[in-house]
């Protein structure tokens, strides 16, 4: 964080003539770095910006940052016991992913999304994973189905208790896997990025609702059983199904 920053103007002098090499503290001279960063000030820093990250997305999926209130980063920040730049940062990174707005001298508004918006949403990720899935059904070994099983187990146990942040985590988790098995990673981020956006709660929708984040947790395992039987008419009734369906 910012408080190790004078260290950097503190470190001695490197030898000269070796302006590529990192430079690093007297007392760690003579030993063999091999180029590994001395520097746990920018990993505490990127650390601390990823967990309020994480926290933010949680507090946005379980409905504790509500659409349309503005929040400013040193409310946030008190809230979590940060500084308000992490916030900030984190954010920013909000923002981008579509979120929050910027409010400019006042903070940041939970973006307001309709149904409409939820639709489309899933209308493209259905055109973007339905053939690839169904493609993967016919490819795919029934051993490579059966890897996944515990990341599906995964959104059951988060569905049970109602958690919904977790549910929203372990839900792409298996995704993400379903998709990597194509090995397309553009394909993985692009589609990653699709299904957190469709994860933010929609305006006056009440969250948490443990009977729908069941009803689609059973559809992961469901589909898995399937793929492993290789039953490819009830593997695409239960894709088309799912996104049909994508707005727990």
């Amino acid at each position: 964080m910012e408080q190790g920053r004078p260290r950097e103007n503190a470190r001695p002098h490197a030898p000269a003539g070796t302006p590529g090499e990192v430079r690093v503290p007297e007392q760690a001279r003579g030993e063999h770095t091999h180029g590994e960063p001395p520097a746990p000030r920018v990993v505490q820093r990127h650390s601390v910006r990823g967990q309020v990250l994480d926290a933010l997305r949680a507090a946005l999926v379980g409905g504790e940052l509500a659409p349309g209130e503005v929040y400013s980063a040193p409310a946030l920040g008190a809230r979590f016991g940060v500084s308000a730049t992490p916030v900030r940062e984190a954010m920013q990174q909000l923002a981008v992913e579509g979120a929050v707005e910027v409010v400019p001298n006042r903070g940041f508004r939970v973006s307001e999304r309709g149904p409409r918006e939820l639709a489309e949403l899933a209308e493209v990720r259905a055109l973007i994973e339905v053939p690839v899935m169904l493609r993967l059904a016919r490819t795919v070994p029934a051993a490579g189905w059966c890897a996944l099983r515990p990341l599906a187990d995964a959104t059951v146990a988060a569905a049970a208790v109602g958690d919904r942040a977790a549910y929203a985590e372990s839900d792409r988790a298996f995704h993400r896997a379903v998709l990597a098995l194509s090995g397309n990673q553009q394909l993985v981020s692009v589609a990653d990025d699709l299904h957190r956006r469709s994860q933010w709660p929609l305006v006056n929708s009440p969250v948490g609702r443990r009977a729908e984040l069941l009803a689609d947790a059973s559809e992961h395992t469901a589909l898995l059983d399937a793929l492993i039987a290789r039953d490819l008419t009830v593997v695409q009734s239960l894709v088309r199904e799912h996104f049909n369906g994508a707005d727990v």
